[in-house]
């Protein structure tokens, strides 16, 4: 649903920016960012954009605490897999040395909780159902210990969890909009109200930092390695050429060039050939208004159980977004 509202939004700015600045390029955090890749790649594949995500950043940083290094700058990884929907195969740091020992046995013990940061204001996501998703990622790495795996993987491994520990009639939407909404923008006004944002105490978090270290890299030709939404192409070898993967790139002035991952094992190739279905169903349905390709993305997904689910949800996903979505037919 998010993903048929975004689309168009995201295609109207990129072809603004081509014809007003043909030769800047987008850093779109625009979410879902893999449904938004992919139609970047099948509408406008010649664009100079750069898709990214802060999910992975934020957990290097958490991996970084759990071994007692200050800058998750200095980690040396691999990593695979779509924008939600990743795994990271080795972690070094700047010496060489593996840090998978220590960071799997924080992650059996705890997940990434060992990694978050306590220290007043230095939180990027402070919301209760973030803290039930470090903790569960504890369950995630158990599916397969070999990886280190992104904490959105819970919604797909776990949907049964994630049903049980919600509540309807307070959603994360609703915790976001009481949380950390209310502290940006109120931060916002007591900016404005004192003119200054001197001795705020509102401190950027890794979202921010993230984008302006890729800015960077592109206008100074740092060379720097980033995790970047890119058309795989053979960075994962058995693994469809078409598909917007989650890979290690490093940036210059020129771009971006891939860094090759190697084959990937059997359970992660099927899970994500699942799931770059749904995603390119999703974009599909946008481009030719087919009611019928949506309810078959939906259908794949595996956050939902059964076809006539996903019909009903389709139905009403529908109404409620009638405004904002094309025809479909």
């Amino acid at each position: 649903a998010y993903g048929m509202r975004s689309i168009g939004g995201v295609i109207e700015i990129l072809d603004y920016m081509e014809k007003y600045s043909p030769n800047a390029w987008m850093l779109n955090y625009s979410n879902p960012a893999a449904i938004v890749a992919e139609a970047c790649r099948v509408l406008r594949p010649n664009s100079r954009i750069i898709n990214i995500c802060d999910m992975p950043i934020d957990l290097m940083d958490k991996m970084s605490r759990m071994c007692g290094i200050k800058d998750r700058r200095e980690l040396q990884y691999s990593y695979y897999g779509l924008n939600h929907f990743g795994w990271w195969s080795k972690i070094y740091d700047k010496d060489g040395n593996d840090l998978m020992p220590k960071i799997k046995e924080h992650m059996a013990k705890n997940g990434y909780l060992d990694g978050i940061e306590h220290e007043a204001g230095k939180e990027q996501h402070v919301e209760e159902s973030w803290i039930h998703t470090f903790g569960k990622a504890k369950d995630v790495y158990a599916v397969d210990p070999e990886t280190i795996p992104n904490t959105y993987l819970k919604y797909y491994l776990y949907p049964d969890y994630v049903v049980e520990t919600s509540d309807p009639n307070y959603t994360r939407a609703n915790e976001v909009m009481d949380g950390r909404e209310k502290k940006v923008f109120g931060a916002c006004r007591d900016i404005i109200a004192k003119g200054t944002a001197k001795d705020g105490g509102f401190e950027p978090d890794v979202h921010a930092n993230y984008i302006v270290d890729l800015a960077c890299a592109l206008a100074e030709n740092t060379l720097e390695r980033f995790l970047l939404i890119v058309p795989n192409d053979g960075a994962v070898p058995n693994f469809d050429p078409t598909a917007m993967v989650e890979v290690p790139c490093i940036v210059g002035s020129n771009g971006f060039e891939k860094i090759c991952q190697g084959p990937i094992p059997q359970f992660q190739k099927g899970l994500m050939e699942q799931q770059v279905s749904v995603e390119k169903l999703v974009v599909q349905a946008w481009v030719e208004g087919s009611y019928q390709k949506l309810w078959q993305a939906l259908t794949l997904s595996k956050t939902i159980p059964s076809a006539s689910v996903a019909k009903q949800i389709l139905d009403e996903l529908i109404e409620a977004n009638k405004d904002f979505w094309p025809e479909l037919k």
